[in-house]
């Protein structure tokens, strides 16, 4: 890693980064119940605020994209889904589940399930804050606190499948592979691998790793392949599918990253390079040093004042400008309120 400079920090009407979201050449930042659009070629202007009407809906957790709709998960149990205009304002279409899916199964009692004491509520429905979603080949993945996974169909807005105790805590994370592998990571310690099977039509638990370890708040997938979790106490761990004709695909710990004084938060990865963010207030680098080897810390990013709740990274070629010559755009959402903008030489 050979050099990197501070670009510019962006300021939110409101404090305290939850999620950030990068989709286009737009830049979506939550605060509190607050979603905020800045455009990249326009120098990260504010172009749009939205959910300003919901303030009951809490926290945004996640959000996702198709080509023109938002997808953005909430502390009030719903997912809302939002459609981008031409002039890059964002309209509400609806929540999942949709109140014609609620209705339609409402009057069926086998529908209805147990999720506190003297509480039942349609299996269709989360029943705690929406912590985590992500999209593969027109499904939506919705994870929660409620410890539960939903599988959601985007073409009609209908909730396909529900793992009720996906783990035995909260669910905080939530990413899906190009080839459908879903991976959930929990409080409990655990990360969970989902496939699914098309024999029974539903997606099913085929591993599960890191039991008894530290809560895992963070997952992130490399290009490569490579599963890395973060957790509580400050490290990250990296994965990989292992083939053997005893086990199958198995999920095995290669390597445990070791640099932060804090919590991870949050983790991305980008152009060969993970990019984490912690309570210590600092954002890491991470790269393999050589093919076959490990990965290790080759820059600190620091300036922001509390926990860096968020990420996003993209290379210039991404987004559609020029070829990257090695630039990869980093951006840490903190709960300071600030978004700092970094840009990272010196990758080739």
């Amino acid at each position: 890693m050979n050099d990197h400079h501070f670009v510019t920090s962006l300021k939110t009407l409101t404090p305290h980064i939850t999620c950030m979201a990068v989709h286009r050449n737009l830049l979506y930042a939550a605060s509190l119940n607050l979603i905020n659009v800045f455009d990249f070629s326009h120098y990260y202007s504010h172009v749009d605020a939205f959910n300003d009407t919901n303030p009951s809906s809490g926290f945004v957790k996640s959000i996702t994209f198709t080509a023109t709709k938002v997808f953005t998960a909430h502390q009030d149990r719903k997912i809302r889904i939002w459609f981008i205009t031409s002039s890059k304002r964002h309209r509400f279409l609806s929540s999942l589940p949709t109140v014609k899916d609620c209705i339609r199964r409402c009057i069926v009692p086998r529908n209805y399930v147990s999720v506190r004491r003297h509480r039942r509520s349609l299996w269709i429905q989360h029943c705690d804050t929406v912590s985590g979603l992500a999209l593969n080949k027109g499904l939506m993945y919705s994870v929660s606190w409620d410890k539960s996974l939903k599988v959601w169909d985007l073409n009609g807005y209908r909730c396909l499948e529900s793992v009720k105790a996906a783990h035995e805590d909260a669910i905080n994370a939530v990413v899906v592979a190009t080839d459908g592998t879903v991976y959930t990571a929990s409080a409990d310690g655990c990360i969970k691998v989902w496939e699914r099977d098309d024999k029974v039509k539903r997606h099913v638990l085929v591993s599960t790793v890191g039991k008894k370890r530290s809560a895992v708040n963070a997952l992130a997938l490399s290009d490569g392949g490579d599963l890395f979790s973060g957790g509580c106490d400050g490290g990250i761990c990296r994965w990989e599918r292992k083939c053997s004709a005893n086990k199958g695909n198995d999920i095995v710990l290669v390597e445990r990253l070791r640099g932060h004084g804090g919590a991870i938060l949050c983790m991305i990865s980008v152009c060969g390079l993970l990019v984490s963010g912690s309570s210590d207030r600092t954002v890491r680098i991470w790269q393999r040093e050589k093919e076959n080897s490990g990965f290790c810390c080759r820059l600190v990013l620091e300036g922001h004042e509390k926990p860096v709740k968020s990420l996003v990274a993209f290379s210039k070629g991404e987004e559609g400008d020029d070829e990257s010559n090695g630039v990869v755009t980093i951006l840490s959402g903190s709960l300071d309120g600030d978004i700092r903008v970094w840009e990272v030489f010196g990758l080739a």
